[in-house]
């Protein structure tokens, strides 16, 4: 069978017996007509968001203590990560080794099973699970800032020297923080007519004072990306390293010493009992395989401070379990629904046919 959902047939029931339902493991070459599913095993997936901010020097920032009282003002462009969050879930891939086959025969009650697109067992004897349609996003756009010289008047513009124009600039934002203070206090001659009015004045000016006050105190630029780690739980692990991180640089990878490591600690609950290994030739399958996965906890976290913690249900710290082929043999039809994530049991119905 191909990927994506596998439907297969209902068979009429018109004997009174049913030929077994065969499952096997897949043996990777042509075989009768059935449907090929996969268990998952589980990854689970880091998701890091980081902010980087960019300080920009204002044109006149070696002016901003002289004239607007704003000390330790740099005039150097700096850069500076930071780490906002940190997220993790366990998905569910493909196992190529719990790979099964289950073969159709005449006078079998064979399941209808719906299948993940990369091949993973959903549900038996249940109707196909509605489309859902990814989430477009919407492009949020973006402000026009405003141009700080657009506020400038004729004298400021012709001013002769750099320091007689920062010197004027910073009049003028004097002049419109008087002009709010004003405002505020109702000492202007011709007041706005309404509270509306006076907010949409008063917002004016304060982008005014803003792009003017930037020439001197430097803008800052915020960015946000974000990374993605996956690990393959097959043990406990102890303080390993996820990632590197700085904050003149970000996220690293775990080998770049340029950046303090980020550790995660994965432990097995052990709330499923150890199996014994098989020895010797290996049992016939006697129903539909399905996974018993366990618990584990997983954390990430630096030298000072926690950044993730919770337990996830991890296919390799459990076992597998079978579905007995009788219960696909009777006069009645089995609803089985999996968690596709991993391979587990969630629910079972049984609805008995009409004869």
């Amino acid at each position: 069978m191909k990927k994506s959902i596998a439907l297969l047939s209902l068979l009429l029931l018109s004997a009174n017996t049913f030929a077994q339902t065969e499952v096997t493991k897949y043996g990777g070459k042509d075989q009768e007509y059935g449907v090929t599913y996969t268990l998952p095993k589980s990854v689970i997936e880091i998701e890091v968001e980081t902010v980087k901010s960019t300080y920009i020097p204002g044109e006149f920032c070696k002016y901003a203590d002289r004239y607007l009282r704003l000390s330790n003002i740099s005039d150097t462009k700096e850069e500076h990560w930071e780490i906002t969050d940190v997220k993790a879930k366990s998905i569910g891939i493909p196992d190529a080794e719990k790979t099964y086959f289950i073969k159709l025969k005449d006078k079998t009650l064979a399941p209808l099973m719906e299948l993940t697109e990369n091949g993973i067992i959903k549900t038996i004897n249940l109707p196909l699970s509605p489309k859902v349609a990814p989430v477009k996003e919407v492009p949020v756009e973006k402000k026009a800032k405003p141009n700080a010289r657009d506020f400038m008047t004729e004298e400021i513009l012709m001013a002769g020297s750099s320091a007689k124009v920062a010197e004027l600039v910073a009049k003028e934002i004097y002049k419109v923080r008087d002009s709010k203070s004003s405002l505020l206090r109702g000492e202007v001659e011709s007041m706005p007519k309404d509270g509306a009015s006076l907010k949409l004045v008063l917002e004016k000016l304060d982008e005014q004072e803003k792009a003017l006050t930037e020439l001197f105190s430097g803008t800052v630029e915020k960015e946000t990306k974000s990374y993605k780690f996956t690990i393959a739980p097959t043990q406990d692990v102890n303080k390993a390293i996820a990632f590197r991180f700085s904050k003149k640089l970000g996220v690293l990878g775990v080998n770049d010493l340029a950046g303090s490591p980020v550790y995660y600690t994965l432990t097995n609950l052990k709330t499923v009992p150890e199996k014994t290994p098989e020895t010797g030739k290996p049992k016939k399958i006697e129903g539909v395989v399905y996974n018993v996965p366990g618990k584990a906890h997983f954390s990430v976290f630096t030298s000072q401070t926690n950044l993730f913690d919770s337990d996830f249900m991890i296919t390799q710290f459990g076992s597998t379990d079978t579905l007995m082929k009788e219960l696909f043999e009777k006069k009645s039809v089995v609803k089985v629904t999996f968690d596709p994530s991993t391979g587990g049991l969630i629910k079972i119905d049984r609805e008995t046919l009409s004869k």
